[in-house]
């Protein structure tokens, strides 16, 4: 059975999906972008405040689904310019602590015309 998952302590989905989906214990999680769920505005302007904002999202994706960001095994990371990976990876790795399996490309644009967005998939 497939259970919804939503909650208003990350962006409301901006489009005809679901913030996340849990089935068979695993939670699937849409793309979260940098929208501050309180104010409905992008958060920061450089790659760093982005994923910063894009991590507080997710972090909350996962404790409405009941989980944390241990048990995350797949990320997706979309980057607008893949000379912020380094930046990047220096918020990704304060919350990814366990390391799971990761892609991570560049894209040619972003939604709203942000700097990252990552999708993940966690045990749930």
């Amino acid at each position: 059975m497939l259970r919804k998952i939503s909650t208003d302590k990350a962006p409301a989905a901006i489009g005809p999906y679901s913030q996340g989906i849990i089935v068979n214990g695993m939670l699937f999680a849409s793309g979260q972008i940098p929208i501050n769920p309180d104010t409905g505005e992008i958060e920061g302007r450089d790659i760093s405040a982005q994923a910063e904002q894009v991590c507080k999202n997710i972090g909350a994706l996962l404790a409405e689904a009941g989980t944390d960001y241990t048990r995350v095994v797949k990320t997706t990371c979309f980057l607008a310019d893949m000379g912020d990976f380094a930046a990047f990876n220096e918020v990704y790795a304060k919350y990814f602590t366990e390391k799971p399996a990761r892609s991570c490309v560049a894209v040619k644009t972003l939604p709203k015309n942000v700097l990252c967005e990552v999708e993940v998939i966690a045990e749930v």
